[in-house]
């Protein structure tokens, strides 16, 4: 099976590891073979380590070394927030991200739910 995701100049990746663990970033500018230079909005441009990025199967169309005003318009022409909501890994990530921030309550009020509603099932299955 080939590659079908490469770090190219416009890839969207999220970063996998550090401080800036669960953000996308676009690869504005490819270093070496080691290194990107990243940005995104609300963020400073910066290199980072391929070994960090993870690779998502959105593109954006920008020049090489865009300036932050061009990379800016070029993300909300192609709607990449909404892309990356509506990507399964997205809502997975997200999904995640509100069970950690659940409470013990809410917690066991799901697993009392779920066991109310095997019992259903169960019950009009027999």
């Amino acid at each position: 099976m080939p590659f079908r995701r490469y770090v190219e100049v416009g890839r969207v990746c999220m970063v996998n590891f550090g401080p800036m663990y669960g953000k996308l970033v676009v690869v504005v500018d490819i270093i070496d073979q080691n290194r990107a230079l990243v940005d995104f909005t609300g963020m400073e441009r910066q290199q980072i380590n391929y070994k960090r990025l993870s690779l998502t199967d959105i593109t954006i169309d920008i020049p090489k070394a865009a300036s932050k005003k061009e990379l800016r318009a070029a993300i909300e022409a192609a709607e990449v927030q909404s892309k990356w909501e509506a990507s399964s890994w997205g809502r997975k990530l997200l999904i995640q991200k509100k069970r950690a921030a659940l409470t013990d309550f809410e917690r066991f009020k799901i697993a009392t739910a779920r066991s109310q509603k095997a019992k259903a099932v169960k019950k009009a299955l027999a």
